[in-house]
């Protein structure tokens, strides 16, 4: 067999219940992302009062987590290319869970640090490879709807942990461990794994048609029994022929994946500076602003009940829209909102320019996940997109530093400042340089509408 035409059998195909379930795993692998990423956030407050962690431990600890995060990157990108999207989004979902459940025997700041380091390793390496499969599995002309569907499912993690933590931090002086158990629930992920195909686009860069076809033809017979016949496929591009040639990182010194690569680099640094800037030190610098624990953690936990809202703006938005324009907007209306919540003290605008900041971020995160692997092809995705969100999670092994000495040297308000440039700086970036990809999903849309529907099932 010369080619299987994955991506556009893929593409044809309407949205059925073999998508509807894969949905719900990767929506499931995020809910467990996002519920374990804030978790030493949450518990911090109460750590500083019981092992006496100072400032600076606490920017310590969340700086190396990012380190990890870069790692987790990199051998994520390295997994996907390896063993394919499904085992290394099990391995990666597997392994956060894991250290999470660890966390919970944490005796002091250092073996809790250390846990937190390989805990957000996980974490990183397992959204990298969700993005991919989504991207890979989904038809292109409506992947960023499901994208941020898996992502609006996803992030309720994010309150449902706070909302936990702000009733059982204070209940006692062992109880925020159930914060990092309740974390490490990811585990339940590999009752998903037998309900998900490995990406045919992944085995057709191998040169494994044989594989990527009978993958294919399983899918299509699982939609046609729902949805009846299928329209044919467009013909493959001569373009799309794979080889089994390595992805080395020298691959993204081409000029094709050098351009993508710079540009998300500096939207996941910005994203990654300024969202965790903001998640991961609100609760501490209320407590510390004169705050109590309980009512900073419980603010916080308030705010992010915009967070799936936010999701599903961008499901809104994402197919409809010209991509990087949808990232502009967001991203300086965060700036602006993330500049008001840190001027003011009063209780209430302080829950709504947070619950604001929470809606924007994670709308632009959905935004980001769709936007991000449609710079390259299946060659660089894997690599591509690893790289540019490693390193966005790398240089926040400094942010915590900064936002640190800003805090101490400046004061709270600071803080804040910071944070809003650095969102400002990002969308104007994407502003001047960012590629747009709305034309090439139109292409996609418009092929498979053209090819009406026909008893062929597909073509190889």
């Amino acid at each position: 067999m010369m080619h299987s035409n994955a991506a556009n059998r893929l593409d044809r195909l309407p949205i059925s219940k073999f998508h509807k379930i894969t949905l719900v795993a990767v929506s499931f692998a995020y809910f467990f992302e996002f519920a374990d990423i804030n978790s030493f956030a949450t518990t911090v407050p109460k750590l500083i009062k019981l092992w006496g962690v100072t400032i600076n431990e606490i920017a310590y600890v969340t700086s190396a987590s990012f380190v990890g995060m870069f790692f987790g990157s990199l051998i994520a990108s390295w997994l996907a290319d390896k063993w394919g999207r499904k085992r290394a989004l099990v391995l990666t979902t597997l392994w956060f869970s894991a250290f999470s459940f660890a966390a919970v025997f944490a005796w002091d700041i250092v073996s809790l640090g250390v846990f937190r380091v390989l805990t957000s390793a996980g974490l990183s390496a397992m959204t990298v490879v969700a993005v991919i499969y989504v991207n890979e599995v989904f038809p292109a002309a409506v992947r960023g709807k499901y994208q941020a569907y898996a992502i609006v499912i996803g992030i309720c993690g994010t309150p449902a942990t706070n909302l936990i933590a702000s009733m059982v931090v204070p209940l006692s002086d062992w109880s925020w461990r159930l914060v990092y158990l309740w974390g490490a629930l990811g585990i339940v992920f590999v009752f998903f794994v037998r309900y998900l195909k490995e990406s045919p686009r992944w085995y057709e860069s191998k040169g494994q048609y044989d594989k990527a076809d009978a993958a294919l033809t399983d899918i299509e017979a699982r939609v046609a029994a729902e949805k009846g016949p299928l329209a044919a496929p467009a013909a493959p591009a001569e373009s799309a022929q794979a080889t089994k040639t390595k992805a080395p990182f020298k691959l993204l010194l081409q000029k094709k994946y050098l351009g993508p690569t710079l540009l998300l680099t500096v939207l996941w640094v910005t994203q990654t500076i300024g969202f965790f800037g903001y998640s991961s030190w609100a609760p501490t610098l209320l407590a510390k602003e004169g705050f109590s624990v309980e009512n900073s953690i419980f603010y916080v936990a308030l705010t992010t009940v915009g967070a799936p809202l936010g999701s599903f703006l961008a499901s809104l938005v994402t197919d409809r829209f010209e991509r990087k324009w949808c990232l502009v907007v967001f991203g300086t209306t965060i700036a602006v909102c993330g500049l008001l919540y840190g001027l003011t003290f009063n209780p209430i605008l302080i829950v709504v320019f947070g619950f604001l900041v929470n809606l924007f971020e994670r709308g632009y995160t959905a935004l980001a996940y769709a936007y991000s692997p449609e710079l390259f092809d299946t060659a660089g995705r894997s690599l591509g997109t690893g790289v540019s969100y490693g390193l966005g999670r790398l240089s926040n092994a400094a942010g915590p530093l900064i936002i640190a000495g800003l805090y101490n040297g400046s004061g709270y308000q600071s803080v804040f400042f910071f944070i809003a440039g650095t969102w400002l700086f990002g969308a104007l970036a994407l502003a001047f340089f960012g590629p747009k990809t709305r034309q090439a999903r139109l292409v996609d849309r418009a092929e498979s509408r053209d090819l009406a529907p026909s008893a062929s099932t597909h073509q190889a």
